[in-house]
């Protein structure tokens, strides 16, 4: 049906996301901004369950994004494209694969709580991809709000540079409306209940004028400050147009030198409009963000795809959706050229084609059925089979393999079974779909129980992962209890030798190898090296070596972890002619580690979580108290308000049921948030104590 409205030009086309601290109201103002470019005809509501935008079951239910939802809007004939994302931290990944392929971001803040915690991860997140973003200051009806400190926690703590855009007409439940700096133009929502309609007006309240020409006069001073053309006519005290300040303030913020600031309350309706002009007046279009870059996976040589359907086709598949009436959805920014229904595309990740069934227009879990998909767009195609996230989509002839997205590791675990053989097969296959879906997500079995381990990034996704087994597959499972992912790792350097000799009637087997490993700085990973010199082993069994040695790290060493943040080197060994086997050196290669790592002071690593817990200042001494018990790492505290928030490095062990305990220290009046930081060795005294308790049979001694 929309087809005809469809080709939009470049530079009328908007991609961008909604991200922020859990709570802040993006899935509220994205429903304000479905609602007022005319996509839907009801508000929703977050307590009432019927949100467009927050469609699956457990997101009604908890009130909270969990999956980024897409969706396709129109606003004074620009098509906008939003990705509503996912607040809470355990859902990470969302936020990370939307923000890859968005051209732009709106960063929405509570007024009363400013810059949160999460609000600084996603800001660090958009700043690694170089998104430009306007912020929208949200509940500034709600009591506390304060405009102004907002505004100073966002240049203070996020290290931007705002450009104050807006100021409130009236705070908390006099909160009526806003003034437009750069007209000097009040805008008033009154009786309209919905805010659809609203009163533009040249009247300023009194009280407010010199407050007006004040911040008039900074915000302008910003604009030409950033711009070369302005600046001259600014200091020769030359008057300049709105127009031009305008523009000069869209090269601004693209190049992501000034951050514009808005203000509203979302749940009331009330400044989102002048939100969504700004998005069309400053964010950038696909034009804007030009030329894409990545890498001919044939020459090795960086090339470049420009937004032009004339191009040769490229884009990313940025999310999968499982989807009960369609199967498998692949979301997909397309970058250049266009791709068409029914066509064949080369997926230069996995070296293999893949047919397009369908092309879909998305609007949160609505679909609309479209021929084609140009340069610029976000669609989600259907008929893929091997195609995951962050892999990249070509033409056969000029393949072109873009940046990939990168995933953090998980914490924390836990082992899962069917409740009856029925739900054995349909556990495997619902566990691959879940896996499929989310980056973050992993699934291995313990070869010594049996057991299938589930891992993520917190518990509330594990949670939510094993209900929509039950709910979406059908599966019942009984889940043990949490269990933290732990890390093994080497200390200092050291070699070992591995000889697997076996002779039986016939012929027998002979792999002879000897490994040296040494440690790596945190987080940099695994790296085989071979170095063996004259052909001491042949060149096929080097790649036995190393399946042996990936095995034995993935298997761990000390206490059954996987191994990590290390080298493993081959440097000789000696082979025979005939018993010489892929079994033989992978056996080998495994003892070879084992005696390695024996000699190299086998240590373990846990995720440390960066804690902020929020309290009444009479309860501060007990909750440091107790998180020092907790081997906590205390960073510092600054009021807020009436409140203290305590700054805190915390190992994820000790943090089991610390809702609970923080509740009862301080009458429920504290709470709490936190996010993986890092790993970091456990202490000695603590490896010792595990594996006294330990069953684990792989252990060296």
């Amino acid at each position: 049906m929309l087809d005809t409205q469809r080709h939009f030009e470049l530079d009328k086309i908007r991609n961008i996301g909604i991200i922020a601290h859990i709570d802040a109201g993006k899935t509220t103002t994205t429903e304000r901004i479905l609602f007022y470019t005319g996509k839907t005809y009801k508000i929703g509501d977050i307590d009432d369950g019927n949100t467009q935008m927050d469609w699956m079951d457990q997101e009604k239910e908890r009130g909270i994004t969990i999956v980024s939802a897409a969706t396709t809007a129109f606003w004074k004939n620009y098509r906008i494209n939003i990705i509503d994302t996912p607040g809470h931290v355990d859902f990470t990944a969302e936020v990370e694969r939307s923000l890859r392929v968005l051209d732009g971001g709106i960063t929405v803040l509570d007024a009363e709580e400013g810059v949160q915690s999460q609000s600084e991860t996603v800001w660090r997140q958009a700043d690694k991809y170089n998104v430009p973003r306007i912020c929208f200051v949200n509940k500034m009806d709600k009591l506390g709000a304060d405009f102004l400190a907002t505004v100073k926690s966002i240049e203070d703590r996020l290290g931007a540079n705002p450009a104050i855009m807006v100021l409130p007409i009236g705070v908390e439940s006099s909160f009526i409306g806003t003034v437009d700096l750069l007209t000097k133009k009040a805008i008033i929502w009154g009786s309209d209940q919905l805010g659809a309609e609203f009163k533009v007006s040249d009247e300023i309240p009194a009280e407010m004028k010199d407050q007006v020409e004040e911040y008039r006069h900074k915000l302008v001073e910003k604009i030409a400050e950033n711009d070369d053309v302005l600046m001259e006519k600014y200091l020769n005290g030359e008057e300049m147009s709105i127009e031009e300040l305008k523009a000069g303030l869209r090269r601004a913020v693209i190049a992501y030198r000034l951050v514009p600031i808005y203000a509203g309350s979302s749940l009331r309706n009330k400044g989102v409009q002048p939100l969504l002009d700004a998005v069309i007046d400053y964010l950038p279009s696909p034009l804007d963000v030009g030329a894409v870059k990545g890498i001919n996976p044939k020459t090795g040589e960086v090339e470049e795809r420009k937004p032009d359907p004339s191009e040769p086709f490229a884009g990313l598949a940025f999310k999968i959706q499982i989807d009960p009436h369609v199967g498998k959805l692949t979301y997909f920014r397309v970058y250049s050229g266009k791709v068409a229904a029914g066509s064949y595309i080369f997926n230069g990740n996995k070296n293999n084609q893949e047919r397009v069934g369908r092309i879909l227009l998305m609007h949160a879990n609505h679909r609309e059925e479209v021929k084609e998909a140009y340069s610029g767009e976000i669609v989600a195609l259907v008929g893929f089979k091997n195609t995951g996230t962050g892999d990249t989509l070509t033409e056969d002839k000029k393949p072109i393999i873009l940046e990939q997205i990168t995933f953090p590791e998980p914490v924390i675990s836990l082992a899962i079974e069917p409740k009856t053989k029925a739900d054995q097969e349909k556990l495997g296959f619902s566990l691959k779909r879940l896996s499929e879906e989310d980056p973050t997500f992993s699934i291995k079995t313990n070869h010594e129980t049996g057991q299938t381990i589930i891992s993520g990034m917190g518990e509330l996704q594990l949670e939510i992962m094993v209900d929509r087994m039950k709910r979406e597959f059908g599966v019942m499972a009984n889940v043990g209890a949490p269990q933290v992912a732990y890390k093994e790792t080497v200390k200092i350097q050291a070699e070992g030798e591995g000889k697997y000799i076996r002779q039986s009637g016939g012929r027998g087997q002979y792999g002879h190898c000897f490994l040296r490993v040494e440690p790596k700085p945190r987080g940099e990973g695994y790296e085989f090296i071979n170095a063996i010199k004259g052909g001491a082993i042949p060149a096929e069994f080097i790649t036995s070596i190393q399946k042996g040695v990936k095995e034995t790290m993935e298997n761990g060493i000390l206490l059954g972890y996987p191994m990590v943040d290390m080298n493993v080197t081959v440097y000789d060994g000696s082979f025979h002619e005939v018993d010489s086997s892929d079994v033989a050196f992978k056996i080998a290669a495994s003892q070879a580690l084992q005696a390695a790592c024996r000699k190299a002071q086998l240590t373990l690593l846990e995720p440390i979580m960066k804690v902020e817990v929020t309290t009444p200042g009479e309860f501060m001494g007990d909750i440091i108290g107790d998180l020092s018990s907790k081997r906590a790492q205390i960073m510092g505290t600054e009021e807020k308000g009436r409140a203290t928030v305590i700054l805190a490095m915390v190992p994820l062990a000790e943090l089991s049921g610390y809702a609970t305990i923080l509740r009862s220290m301080s009458q429920g009046r504290a709470s709490y948030y936190m996010e993986p930081s890092h790993y970091e060795d456990v202490p000695q005294n603590i490896v010792v104590q595990m594996l006294a308790k330990s069953t684990f049979t792989g252990r060296v001694e």
